[in-house]
């Protein structure tokens, strides 16, 4: 290689951009005392209503990249509402890094009325990113980033339901959240034939800072694999990695308490654990009447996430929200990240507006102030559940409540105050089994409850098995933990089910 070719190719790649570029910003902010994003929104857009924030649309010919050749598009949401500090997005090119500047220009305003100096000096909310999930000649939404550090993303045929964040910050506790926020992105233009999307982020809030690297590809199940790195100004209590959050309103497991045509409903209806000495955990989803935090320590945790079991359309009945086209979200960690837990947070919520379920993992050794924090994982979002499971275990495909009762010489069941759980088991090597094999469970109880029936059936409706647990619960006012698995002598034939019956009140 010639020396001019050598300085010819420095001269190309010396502007390149990497996750250290924006980690030595966020360990300057780290350093720094922290400053309040200021608000620039003039009344017309902080006040106004949802239903005309939904009418300022962003223009599709104004798209990045609408005309250039790559598969990906990037529109911009605007300022409005609580959305009222602006985000700096910038474009990473071949010939270096430049911001995208906002214009009104780029945007439709619907009925809404304003005047042109409230347009002055504002910028961007957010942004999404479209790509041709679905059919080669129609973008679809991918990705959307809107509001502190949260982001969504589906895969082909799929809705967007549970989001993901970069950081949760002593969620669920006394003292109150900390929401952290993404103040700044880069992204990376991509070429012609490159099937992904990068991004970069810059995170900031009064106790953290943080850099991410994420790199979108879409498909039948699209991922997102971040790499991170955060460093706290102050110490925290909690701090929650890979957070994901859903909603879970009520479902099998827990009926509405109103007259409802839809079975079901909820973006998620549990949460699954990989643990690192290879156990499978499900723990079905609850609304509860008060704040519920489940905790499961794990040491190098192989995967976790927030899973949309149930596919089956007549399980939900809703035209309009699609649940069963909701995508789970699964978390898989790259190398190994120590002891810690799985943190699942239930929050009571009256309807389904309200995101109330967060699941995320907690390092036991929290860094130092100062000190950098490294992680990695990939996010997939998928509608293929038994993909993501160990197929030589079978799993929980569904976990109904019902009031107790005994059948009498008569045949009439008669309700005898107990609970009665009903948990079905399917899965391959179940399915592989005679109706006879000598299945039996492993199942384990807390202090406020006795179990009074546990019965075990062959299913030939699924080629499964049929789990039925009657208790009574000696104080309403506490919550009631169970454990069980299907085994065959020492053989372990299922995952762990793990459920916990809220308290009444």
């Amino acid at each position: 290689m010639t020396l001019s070719l050598c300085l010819g190719l420095f001269a190309c790649s010396s502007w390149a951009f990497s996750l250290d570029d924006v980690a030595a910003k966020a360990e300057k902010l780290a350093s720094e005392g922290y400053a309040a994003p200021q608000s620039n929104l003039p009344p017309v857009f902080r006040n106004m209503a949802f239903a005309d924030y939904q009418q300022l649309r962003f223009r599709g010919d104004k798209a990045l990249w609408h005309d250039a050749p790559t598969p990906f598009e990037v529109q911009f949401y605007h300022q409005g509402m609580h959305f009222d500090v602006p985000v700096r997005i910038n474009e990473i090119t071949a010939k270096g890094v430049e911001k995208v500047r906002y214009s009104p220009e780029m945007f439709e305003f619907g009925n809404v009325e304003i005047e042109p100096a409230a347009l002055e000096n504002l910028g961007f909310a957010g942004f999404k990113v479209l790509y041709p999930l679905n059919k080669p000649d129609k973008a679809d939404e991918l990705m959307t980033l809107l509001g502190a550090s949260y982001f969504r993303v589906i895969g082909k045929d799929q809705v967007y339901g549970l989001s993901a964040r970069g950081l949760a910050i002593d969620t669920a506790l006394p003292s109150g959240e900390e929401f952290p926020r993404f103040r700044e992105f880069w992204i990376e233009r991509p070429e012609a034939d490159r099937r992904n999307l990068v991004i970069y982020a810059l995170l900031d809030s009064p106790r953290a800072t943080g850099a991410y690297r994420m790199v979108v590809t879409p498909g039948k199940d699209s991922t997102v694999d971040v790499k991170a790195r955060v460093y706290l100004r102050e110490p925290v209590e909690k701090l929650g990695i890979a957070a994901l959050t859903s909603m879970y309103l009520f479902g099998a497991n827990q009926p509405s308490e109103l007259l409802n045509y839809r079975p079901q409903l909820h973006d998620s209806e549990g949460l699954a654990i990989h643990t690192g000495a290879d156990e499978w955990i499900w723990r079905p989803l609850n609304n509860p009447k008060r704040l519920a935090i489940s905790s499961y320590a794990v040491e190098n945790p192989r995967g976790f996430g927030l899973l949309q079991r149930t596919r089956d359309f007549n399980r939900y009945e809703d035209l309009d929200d699609r649940y069963e086209l909701r995508p789970s979200g699964w978390v898989e960690p790259k190398g190994d990240w120590g002891k810690g837990r799985v943190e699942l947070i239930e929050i009571p919520t009256p309807d389904e507006t309200n995101d109330n379920i967060v699941a995320f993992w907690v390092p036991e050794q929290r860094p130092e102030p100062g000190e950098p924090l490294d992680f990695e994982y990939r996010l997939h979002f998928t509608m293929d559940e038994p993909a993501l499971h160990d197929p030589k275990l079978a799993w929980v495909s569904q976990t109904r409540l019902s009031a107790g009762d005994i059948k009498q010489s008569n045949l009439i069941r008669q309700p005898d105050g107990s609970t009665a759980l009903i948990v079905d088991f399917i899965g391959p090597n179940l399915a592989e089994l005679p109706a006879d094999a000598p299945v039996s469970t492993r199942v384990s109880i807390g202090d406020n409850a006795e179990l009074v029936e546990n019965n075990l059936r062959h299913n030939p409706v699924t080629d499964g098995w049929r789990l039925t647990l009657r208790l009574k619960v000696r104080d309403p006012k506490q919550p009631v933990e169970l454990r069980a698995a299907l085994v065959d002598g020492e053989k372990t034939l299922s995952e762990t089910w793990s459920y916990q019956i809220p308290t009444n009140e």
